[in-house]
């Protein structure tokens, strides 16, 4: 099941706007990502699989735009990012 806008926008301060929209295009891309994936994963034929995997990356990129633009926005979850790339690096023992 694809997910709702979890946000209602009238209710969001005018400053955190923006930033709320670019985290609903980001689950909007991940959703996007995960349908095409299990459609793919449904599939015999190997070219529908292969259409289905290559629109999936696509959607990855964009998770990665609306990434990049949201870390530009808002520091405090840039720097929450890092924190969690460092804990992560600590639990698995690799960088």
């Amino acid at each position: 099941m694809l997910s709702s806008i979890p946000v209602d926008f009238k209710k969001v301060k005018k400053e955190d706007l923006d930033k709320e929209l670019l985290r609903v295009g980001m689950i909007a891309e991940l959703d996007a990502v995960n349908l095409y994936e299990q459609l793919a994963s449904f599939t015999d034929r190997p070219d529908i699989k292969e259409l289905f995997l290559d629109i999936a990356k696509e959607e990855k990129t964009h998770v990665g735009e609306f990434q990049a633009m949201l870390l530009k926005e808002d520091k405090e979850q840039a720097e929450e990012l890092e924190k969690g790339k460092k804990e992560v690096d600590e639990i698995t023992g690799k960088e």
